[in-house]
């Protein structure tokens, strides 16, 4: 597996100064792709003469980014060679999901591990901004306290959160299932943090930091398809050539609100007969009969498992719904896959039937297949986390502190 293609950084002049950060990133990545490294290996991945990534080796262990592991033989002749990894001390990505009923926090080293979590299950919903934000700051200051045992620090948050958010702001314009308009997490969250805004801050919507983390974590997964995750809401993003399409305004991937019968019930966006009302998780289980619970996915799994008909029958309808919402998806933007996270992979065993009997019958382009995540619900905090670890691999100079 070659190491990844990684474009300039935006901003980042076309000189010799420029190029040497872009170098710097190109070290890095390769050894956190495919560490442990040789410095002959990665210049044999890079494409760079040795002489060049020592010179740029050297300045990332000084700076506490790479360690050298000793001497490694790998059955050639000559010298062995020092293995390089990726530091786990030192700078590390802090990834915060906000959920209609939980909030969840986790810091991620650059070799990738989750080092330090925390999730409290809590109800959101119509709750003010400000509440949310510093019960979700408590959660935030548990991780950074257990990470700094560990020789870790914050060299970014990344939040998610489960509406729509203006593309280069931290603004939440609209989030129907937490009732927040026009919010400002950025205004508001770094009051309640202990680096105040020393931090970079970076807020985005849940289904696409799932979409993110389905492409950087899971193996062989194609370079272009519609990622669809659900709970309460469902959302959706597009992965086009190894980039998320994020639209004009940044609102691209609204699937939930795409209406499947115009004449549905009225749906907390303004319109009606919307996907979640047929498909979210609390749309099926009132089709079920069934009282909400602490862990709604669960239930539905559990219930669906016993072979409840009532159950089956609602998850049916709902992977009826996603199919139809989805074909229009699958019709205009032609992606390789789909890949269901979130809430969707819990119940795919009941949703795929009746949802790719809908494709099958309606898109004239069909996917290659629909595809099961393996992150679950996992996969939005996880993004938000990695997407703060890659700021530190696309620029690993900017994350040096003095």
């Amino acid at each position: 597996m070659t190491a990844p293609l990684h474009r300039p950084r935006p901003g980042t002049p076309d000189t010799q100064q420029g190029m040497r950060r872009r170098n710097l990133s190109r070290v890095l990545h390769a050894v956190a792709a495919e560490g442990p490294l040789s410095r002959a290996a990665v210049a044999q991945h890079i494409g760079l003469t040795r002489a060049a990534v020592s010179t740029l080796v050297d300045e990332l262990i000084r700076a506490g980014l790479l360690e050298e592991l000793g001497p490694q033989r790998p059955g050639g002749v000559g010298r062995p060679g020092s293995a390089l990894m990726v530091s786990d001390r030192g700078p590390a990505g802090f990834g915060a999901e906000v959920g209609v009923d939980h909030l969840a926090v986790c810091a991620v080293d650059l070799r990738g591990t989750v080092r330090a979590r925390a999730e409290r299950r809590v109800s959101n919903r119509g709750r003010a901004p400000g509440p949310v934000l510093r019960d979700l700051a408590a959660l935030i200051n548990q991780v950074n306290g257990e990470a700094a045992a560990e020789g870790l620090r914050p060299a970014g948050l990344a939040v998610a959160v489960p509406g729509l958010v203006a593309r280069g702001s931290h603004t939440v314009v609209r989030a129907p299932n937490l009732d927040w308009h026009d919010t400002d997490l950025g205004a508001l969250l770094p009051a309640h943090l202990p680096w105040g805004d020393d931090v970079p801050l970076t807020v985005d919507n849940e289904a696409n930091f799932g979409a993110l983390a389905e492409l950087w974590l899971t193996a062989d997964r194609p370079a272009d398809f519609l990622h669809v995750s659900a709970e309460i809401g469902i959302g959706a993003a597009l992965v086009v050539e190894g980039e998320l399409l994020r639209g004009a305004r940044g609102f691209a991937g609204e699937l939930g609100h795409v209406p499947v019968r115009p004449e549905g019930p009225a749906c907390p966006c303004g319109s009606r007969g919307c996907l979640e009302q047929y498909a979210g998780e609390e749309a099926v289980l009132r089709a079920a009969g069934l009282a909400p619970g602490a862990d709604r996915t669960a239930l539905l799994a559990e219930r669906a498992d016993a072979g409840d008909a009532a159950t089956r029958r609602a998850l049916r309808g709902a992977g009826s719904a996603l199919g139809i919402a989805l074909t229009g998806a699958v019709n205009l933007l032609d992606p390789r896959a789909v890949v269901l996270g979130g809430a969707l992979s819990r119940l795919a065993p009941w949703l795929l039937p009746s949802l790719e009997r809908e494709l099958t019958r309606r898109a004239t382009t069909p996917a290659d297949g629909v595809l099961i995540s393996q992150l679950g619900s996992e996969g939005p905090l996880l993004g938000a986390a990695h997407s703060a670890r890659r700021t530190v691999l696309d620029d690993p100079m900017g994350s040096v502190r003095a």
